[in-house]
């Protein structure tokens, strides 16, 4: 079957097809044939920290599709159901995925929206649920809201019924974003820009800053929040993977500041971020009260040009590409 591998090349990643075996269902595993699958950033970024390759391994990183097989012990899913998980290897045409990482796809959405989901909306609903403990009537900084993540996370907060202040780097962006539903946007790549959200929030500042852009957003976002604030670090696309901190504000304003990563997250936990997604997210899919944004498609044989087009950041939310 067709495969793309992900490998280093002059500090750099490149795409690399392959033919390899069909993959078999093992003991609580599922095969999928995968129908569509997304562009992430992050898996773009792979010669940065711990993210280096040194070696090819497959790409993608989430994707809608059929199951195809079951392993035995695999009790939820049965073969025909449509579905979308997170997995290593998301570029094949068929996929086998542990039981635990697999979500039913919901009926109002696309193979292409589906497959726009498990990576963004879960991280987005850690950063926003879990370590952000979003409340209704709050306001949520999203530093990097173009983004995939970005766009999920101000459809995702917009759904727990808080306000979103966004920042971009490009005012057409902006634009876009409103017209989805965030209520105020920052033109800026960086420095300070706590005024406008001081001015936003009637001086009290945002409750909650998800930093999807890296070091040279971080003390904006810092010197953003509102007593008792909380800032969730998700990425670092502008290569900056240190800042200064201003530890009087955190301390004088008791923030709390986490990280959100699937490095190390162990198979329970990684069982847990599922669980949790479906429970307090997945009934917005259902009623079609959250629709997925995506930018481009592309085919399969595209990768290569998909990749590039991500890598212009041009794009506002995801990019898809069709598998079958």
């Amino acid at each position: 079957m067709k495969s793309c591998w992900i490998k280093s090349e002059g500090g750099n990643t490149a795409f690399d097809f392959r033919d390899i075996p069909m993959p078999q269902a093992k003991p609580g595993e599922i095969v999928v044939r995968t129908r569509a699958s997304s562009m992430n950033r992050g898996e773009l970024l792979a010669s940065i920290g711990w993210h280096g390759l040194d070696k090819p391994k497959p790409a993608g990183r989430d994707l809608s599709g059929e199951v195809h097989a079951v392993g035995t012990g695999v009790t939820g899913f049965k073969v025909g159901e449509r579905v979308m998980a997170r997995v290593h290897g998301a570029f094949s045409e068929y996929v086998s995925v542990a039981e635990h990482l697999v979500m039913p796809m919901p009926d109002p959405l696309s193979w292409e929206q589906a497959a726009a989901v498990p990576i963004a909306f879960v991280t987005a609903h850690v950063s926003l649920y879990t370590y952000g403990r979003i409340k209704a009537g709050e306001w949520v900084l999203i530093a990097g809201a173009a983004s995939g993540v970005g766009v999920a996370s101000m459809q995702a907060a917009k759904y727990a019924g808080a306000r979103v202040i966004g920042t971009s780097g490009s005012a057409g962006k902006l634009e876009k974003l409103k017209s989805l539903g965030m209520d105020v946007g920052i033109h800026t790549r960086g420095g300070d820009f706590s005024a406008q959200v001081l001015d936003a929030t009637g001086g009290r500042g945002a409750n909650l800053a998800l930093n999807l852009v890296g070091g040279s957003m971080f003390p904006g976002c810092l010197k953003s929040l509102a007593n008792q604030g909380r800032l969730v670090i998700v990425g670092y696309v502008d290569g900056m993977m240190t800042s200064e901190i201003d530890l009087e504000t955190v301390h004088g304003k008791r923030i709390e500041i986490s990280g959100v990563s699937n490095a190390y997250l162990t198979p329970a936990e990684r069982a847990e971020g599922t669980r949790a997604f479906v429970r307090d997210l997945m009934p917005a899919f259902r009623a079609g009260r959250i629709l997925p944004v995506i930018d481009r498609v592309f085919a399969f044989d595209e990768l290569a040009a998909a990749k590039s087009y991500v890598e212009k950041d041009t794009h506002i939310g995801k990019v898809v590409v069709r598998i079958a």
